[in-house]
């Protein structure tokens, strides 16, 4: 019993930390909301019923939630929050949110287990700079996030950009058999300490040599441990199609979960090319577990990467180490007040970050509606 807190007629204490009465209640399950009450008990929802189903009284604190809406706490499956929950650990941007549990380690980057001795490269410098990776094996990041107690849960995936960056001399080539024996040692020391499962971002220098021998090879072990594999394709434009078929075939061979990541079809010659892809999803779930995640945008973020820079669509800067100053402006408007052309100012800005707003709103919500997603 905590201080201050009442006592039930009996003199014990209430068997619940907390009650709320009275919400319309969205349960996760796809079900249609319908009003109740909720018990906690600890850290557990330990009740969910009708009304009138908890007794009054029998919650320390209890709360008449009428008119409003109650929810589990939501999962945001995609991000790359690996450092922040232990830089700014009360999350607030997310906890505002609803988000009480986040996935960490996607695209192939995660901040274990691999340490640099310069700046490392990108995209692994969207998690920061070399002091930012300290973490030589999983259990030490672990550690870390168990010390820190950020107001978030943290599922953590192992991006195989870090495997390939700690294991390979040279990540231009595919890993030949130790460098992926050497991966999957830390895939075992990473799934003894709780990570997740894997993730690839085949669009990226770090990763892009990886073929479909080495990432089966690796996701297979993870599958052996229990995890799942999230993948950034190797590209979301034109050929997004052989992108889908090597991720499948992938996840089919390493006998693992696929989740496709942030599924869009990228530039205006493909918007509304999800009529295509998402059918052809769903008949690969037919016959081996897929899931998707999705942006409820059209526009994702990443390195301002010069193969990326086109008129086409509008750039805007994250950040950039060289011109902090150009950070939430659009890279047209740098480029013409520059007097330069967008390729040019994109090489001035680098090491940049960049929101590309390529997607097309009624992709958009047709993927957010499907029901794999």
């Amino acid at each position: 019993m905590t201080p201050g807190s009442p006592a039930t007629s009996n003199g014990a204490a209430p068997p619940y930390d907390r009650v709320f009465r009275g919400a319309l209640i969205y349960d996760g399950t796809g079900a249609a909301p319908s009003p109740g009450e909720v018990a906690i008990a600890g850290e557990r929802i330990v009740h969910v019923g009708p009304p009138g189903s908890v007794a009054r009284g029998t919650g320390a604190d209890e709360h008449d939630l009428a008119g409003k809406a109650l929810a589990p706490g939501f999962i945001d499956a995609h991000t790359h929050d690996d450092r922040i929950v232990l830089d700014a650990p009360d999350m607030l941007p997310k906890i505002s949110q609803g988000v009480t549990t986040v996935v960490a380690g996607n695209c192939g980057i995660s901040l274990a287990p691999v340490t640099f001795s310069s700046d490392p490269p990108p995209p692994m410098n969207l998690l920061g700079q070399r002091e930012a990776y300290e973490f030589p094996a999983f259990a030490d990041y672990a550690r870390a996030v168990h010390e820190t107690i950020p107001s978030v849960n943290v599922a953590a995936l192992i991006g195989h950009s870090a495997l390939r960056l700690a294991t390979m001399s040279d990540i231009r080539t595919k890993a030949n058999d130790a460098e992926i024996g050497a991966m999957l040692d830390r895939v075992d020391e990473a799934m003894d300490n709780g990570a997740a499962g894997f993730s690839t971002g085949l669009f990226y220098p770090t990763n892009a040599a990886a073929g479909i021998d080495e990432v089966s090879a690796v996701a297979a072990r993870f599958s052996e441990r229990g995890g799942v594999y999230a993948t950034h394709m190797r590209t979301e434009m034109d050929d997004i199609l052989d992108s889908i078929a090597e991720s499948v075939a992938t996840a089919d061979r390493a006998r693992i979960q696929l989740v496709i990541s942030h599924h869009k079809c990228a530039g205006p010659r493909n918007w509304g090319r999800t009529k295509e892809t998402l059918p052809i999803i769903a008949e690969a779930a037919k016959h081996q577990p897929i899931a998707l995640d999705a942006y409820p945008y059209t526009a994702g973020s990443t390195n301002l990467r010069l193969d990326q820079v086109n008129a086409d669509i509008r750039i805007m800067i994250a950040w950039s180490r060289p011109h902090p100053e150009a950070t939430g402006r659009d890279l047209a408007d740098v480029a013409a007040e520059w007097g330069v052309d967008l390729l040019e100012a994109a090489r001035r800005l680098d090491p940049a970050g960049a929101i590309y707003f390529q997607m097309d709103e009624e992709d958009v919500r047709r993927v957010l509606k499907f029901p794999l997603t």
